[in-house]
């Protein structure tokens, strides 16, 4: 295996993820969701209905069906035709998420028909869209410009949930949850709520801020007589507990689940892993992928490549964590693909194991793939971060050698790397090198240089170099870009420069970086510098009276009451008539008066 050249020299990974081991695979599963998936690609007709051929199959299960969906996410009438037919079983009804979920993979411009016709056929089975479905569904029709289906989209949304008894009971019994501080009999006598599985999952999704009353109530909810969980309702919870105050009672659930034959569905394991992946509780998220890598419900095979660059992404990357995941995706049957050697090679590279870097790339040689950009672009970064700059500059002429053209991304990532050892007379002379190579420089390029520049206490080359790229080169700047050389242009006395650059805003089409121009021009400028910044703020006529009102109060709290009377003599009339100014003067004259 792949992994086994390097285990001497990562950290035991024998005591890892304990507690996973109670997740093993039972010996009984549920019907293998590849059985449905080779049904639905190998049917002949992608809108008839094979029922013969759909009886053979094992009885579907509500994850099993959600797997499927999501292998057809891009192949709509696919995935409608699934749904016809695992529907028609008999003593089967998808559930809310399926719904969903089918719909979603129909909102898109060249299936119009099919989405009104299944939204029908969705409200007719007694189910709604939920809201997130709803805000999804609208915000692509938005992007295709298709005004007319969001309206009636819309329409139809806020019409149904009007007349859905259901909907407003879970809302009345989500409120009264939240409005307690913790759960009691008090909360169990005012909940007026039709037990049913969608019911639950409603509150519990109205409630996910609250975890540990979510699972305060789908415990009571278990309890009452005549009820008990399926597997939507479990889902709804995991999504729900998936936080990092209470991972222990979400493993605790997901064990539940097992023991009570269910699944976690592969949208609900997107989600959560999507979710864990933004709160960087990395560790859970290998846990995660690794709990699902040995189910039936297997993630799709880019997973393993996106855990990789998250992991990557830390200053530290935890190789633990890298192998970990490397181990379960090759354990799955599946070869390494390029991405996934990017994924190693990246973090073995940004903690500074060179030599262990220089075997992977052996090994992705060997399995036909050549280094390209990224690889070489990720070695830069790490030999940089090492400070070890004269490296990184040799690999430019490794890449020539090897016929591959340094793109931007790796000429800024070396120039980067010059700017954060101080090196910035070097970064510039790369600069100029990446020029004459006819790579054009963009607004991330020009960043980093003039971030550099500034440093080094620089901000007036800073300054030059950045209105010689923007005039001369045409690169279009970064707002950030622009924020950043202001302030530290005001920093050093140069308030004229810094306006230059206020006016040059307007002209990309960016807002006017004002904030630090009043309490500058308070401490050290002058009513002259004042009009000028206003000046420099017109767009039409005249600054707004908010803009004339800040720097007024940046003057009176410097305590220069002459020098705002000066200032207000020369504003326009509807300036020196404003409520808000007139009171702030008013005041001073009140201050003195007493």
């Amino acid at each position: 295996m792949l992994c086994s050249s390097f285990r001497l020299r990562l950290p035991s990974l024998t005591s890892s993820c304990s507690s996973l081991l109670r997740f093993r695979t039972s010996p009984t599963q549920p019907p293998l969701p590849s059985l449905f998936f080779t049904y639905a690609t190998t049917t002949a007709s992608p809108v008839s209905d094979d029922d013969d051929a759909a009886d053979h199959l094992p009885f579907p299960s509500q994850e099993s069906v959600l797997y499927v969906l999501k292998k057809f996410d891009k192949k709509p009438q696919q995935a409608l035709s699934f749904f016809r037919r695992v529907t028609a079983r008999p003593g089967f009804a998808p559930g809310p998420p399926a719904y969903n979920l089918m719909l979603r993979i129909l909102g898109r411009p060249d299936h119009l028909t099919d989405f009104w016709a299944f939204l029908r056929s969705m409200h007719d089975a007694g189910y709604n869209v939920d809201q997130g479905t709803y805000l999804t569904l609208l915000s692509d029709f938005k992007k295709h410009k298709l005004a007319a289906e969001s309206a009636a989209l819309a329409q139809f949304y806020f019409r149904t949930a009007q007349h859905a008894t259901s909907a407003a009971a879970v809302s009345a019994a989500a409120r009264t949850i939240l409005d307690s501080d913790d759960w009691n009999e008090g909360v169990e006598k005012k909940l007026e709520l039709p037990l049913t599985e969608v019911a639950v999952a409603g509150v519990l999704r109205e409630v996910r801020v609250r975890p540990a009353q979510a699972l305060a109530f789908f415990r009571w909810a278990g309890g009452r007589p005549g009820y008990d969980h399926g597997s939507v309702a479990y889902n709804a919870l995991a999504r729900v507990l998936a936080q990092e105050d209470s991972m222990g009672q979400f493993w605790d659930l997901i064990q539940e689940m097992k023991e009570k034959g269910h699944e976690m569905d592969i949208d609900t394991y997107i989600k959560v892993s999507r979710h864990l992946l933004k709160s960087r509780m990395m560790k859970e998220a290998v846990e995660l992928y690794e709990l699902m890598m040995d189910g039936p419900y297997k993630p799709a095979i880019q997973n393993c490549g996106i855990l990789l660059r998250q992991i990557a992404l830390y200053d530290a990357p935890d190789l633990d964590l890298v192998f970990r995941v490397v181990r379960k995706y090759e354990a799955a049957g599946y070869s390494l693909s390029k991405v996934v050697y990017d994924g190693i090679h990246r973090s073995l590279t940004s903690n500074g194991k060179f030599d262990e870097a220089e075997e992977i790339l052996k090994k992705m040689r060997l399995e036909g793939y050549e280094p390209d950009n990224i690889t070489y672009s990720q070695l830069v970064y790490g030999l940089c971060k090492a400070k070890r700059l004269d490296d990184a500059c040799k690999v430019f002429d490794e890449m020539e050698a090897a016929s591959c053209t340094p793109d931007l991304k790796t000429w800024t990532v070396l120039i980067q790397g010059h700017c954060t050892a101080g090196e910035v007379d070097k970064a510039l002379e790369l600069l100029m090198k990446m020029i004459e190579k006819n790579c054009e420089a963009d607004g991330d390029v020009l960043d980093v240089l003039v971030k550099g520049l500034c440093s080094k206490n620089r901000a007036d080359a800073g300054c030059t170099l950045f209105h010689e790229m923007v005039e001369k080169v045409h690169v279009k700047p970064w707002q950030a870009t622009y924020k950043h050389l202001i302030q530290e242009l005001l920093k050093s006395g140069m308030l004229e420069e810094a306006l230059k650059l206020l006016s040059s805003m307007k002209i990309h089409k960016f807002p006017p970086y004002a904030d630090p121009f009043p309490s500058y021009i308070a401490k050290c400028g002058t009513t002259v510098d004042a009009e000028e910044f206003l000046k420099a703020l017109t767009v039409n006529n005249y600054p707004s009276p908010a803009a004339y009102l800040h720097v007024f109060q940046s003057l009176f709290k410097e305590g220069r009451y002459s020098e705002a009377q000066d200032l207000l003599y020369k504003c326009p009339h509807h300036i020196r008539k404003n409520v808000d100014i007139s009171k702030l003067f008013g005041s001073i004259k009140s201050e003195k008066a007493s």
